[in-house]
């Protein structure tokens, strides 16, 4: 299956292509999926000298991957409930270890960008906006820590007409301006990266879904078409794989995203909506999140149905939310709409492990995937040479699983999400 028709694909600077996997290989490491994590993998173990052969079932960052709203922020999914498991074993260290943790994803895209001359619009500067007048003193809060870690010049407090400076809305209470944030081109990234880990001699096979996999003494990826056989193995599939069941079942829940893209925006319509070029999102629990593309069109997303179920209409759906927000784009076309599924962990900490010891795992980033993933990569890859620190400590987080999930799970996941929206709106 060739990648979807959104506005990534149109704009893809490098239309690569890798072969089907025909026949039986050996590797070091074996990877099943194309997306951030699974190349992000692949790039780390070959520059440590591994060999490694990637799978993917369709195109490299043709699932969310290649549909995401391109913002890269230091919001570190399930930072809070990290902290709160982490207290009992780490103290007053836990913290600390978080909040570096949190922009380390920040520095490995920086650099690897750099390393291979990867053009993916990169772009700083995010703007978190307060809904509510009582998402501010949280914010305040948030203010201050950045500060006491450092972070006066990049993270500051914009009153509610600062914010009505830069944007041309009416919504908001005001927000925290973070310019080490970034925002860019995602699909050009991974597509980019994968460019990369094969110019360091790591085999990508498209169009090659594995149908089971094998640990133990001998372990191995089986496909239609062939067989890799590898020392160690890493599940990078997020939540389009439904590779072992018995581990990994009931931990992850599947959650549709909508996004879309305007017309083309003259240069000054653009400067008036968002003067900074900032990307964007919101304090709601479902938020709203936009950004200026390279060619100065809206990239605005929203809608999210955890129910798993698809949005129909992409562009009517999330219409009434981009002209609330913007009203000097009442009645703009919109040139691309499409959906993505990200994966959800009931507690947002990401999924990091290993079973049958030779058997490891990363997914599960709660709409957070760019830099989360790029993260989780690295701690695998530590993992891998020796070096055990993070890995254990993400292995260490206990999750719920949620019995009869592939029954009930997306739809006791929409129940939570919907009460919370009812609340919001109960609340202004």
């Amino acid at each position: 299956m060739d990648r979807i028709d959104n506005y990534y694909t149109a704009t893809l600077n490098d239309h690569t292509a890798y072969p089907t996997l025909d026949g039986d290989i050996d590797v070091d490491i074996a990877v099943v999926g194309g997306g951030f994590t699974g190349i992000a993998t692949a790039v780390e173990l070959a520059e440590r000298g591994f060999s490694v052969a990637v799978c993917e079932a369709h195109r490299v960052g043709w699932g969310a991957s290649g549909r995401n709203g391109g913002q890269v922020t230091g919001s570190l999914s399930g930072d809070q409930a990290m902290l709160s498991q982490l207290r009992k074993t780490h103290g007053n260290d836990a913290a600390d270890f978080i909040w570096h943790l949190r922009w380390e994803g920040h520095d490995i895209i920086r650099e690897r960008i750099a390393r291979y001359a990867i053009d993916c619009d990169l772009k700083t500067g995010h703007l978190q906006t307060a809904w509510h007048e009582r998402d501010v003193p949280e914010y305040q809060q948030m203010l201050q820590l950045a500060h006491s870690y450092g972070m006066e010049d990049d993270v500051s407090w914009l009153s509610r007409d600062e914010v009505h400076s830069i944007l041309d809305t009416p919504l908001y209470h005001g927000g925290l301006r973070n310019r080490r944030n970034l925002h860019l081109h995602s699909l050009n990234l991974c597509v980019g990266e994968a460019r990369a880990a094969a110019s360091l001699g790591v085999q990508i096979f498209e169009q090659t879904k594995v149908l089971d996999i094998k640990g133990g003494r001998k372990p191995a990826l089986k496909t239609a078409n062939g067989t890799i056989r590898a020392k160690k193995i890493v599940l990078a599939g997020n939540a389009y794989h439904r590779l072992a069941r018995k581990q990994l079942g009931g931990l992850l829940f599947p959650a549709v995203l909508g996004n879309m893209t305007t017309q083309i925006l003259d240069a000054e319509l653009a400067a008036k909506i968002n003067s900074e070029d900032l990307a964007v999102y919101d304090s709601r629990m479902v938020l709203d999140y936009y950004r200026l593309t390279a060619d100065n069109r809206l990239m605005f997303g929203g809608g999210t149905n955890y129910s798993g179920r698809d949005i129909n209409n992409v562009a009517d759906t999330l219409r009434p939310s981009l002209e609330s927000t913007f009203p000097a784009l009442k009645g703009i076309q919109i040139e691309y709409a499409w959906t993505g599924t990200a994966g959800i962990v009931m507690n947002r900490i990401p999924l990091v492990g290993k079973f049958e010891n030779n058997v490891y795992y990363a997914q599960g980033y709660s709409g957070h995937g760019i830099a989360t993933s790029h993260i989780v990569a690295e701690v695998i890859a530590e993992a891998l040479t020796g070096t055990l620190e993070k890995f254990d400590v993400f292995a260490g987080f206990s999750h719920r699983r949620v019995p009869g999930a592939q029954i009930f799970g997306s739809g006791m996941l929409a129940l939570g999400m919907w009460y919370y929206q009812f609340k919001e709106k109960l609340a202004g």
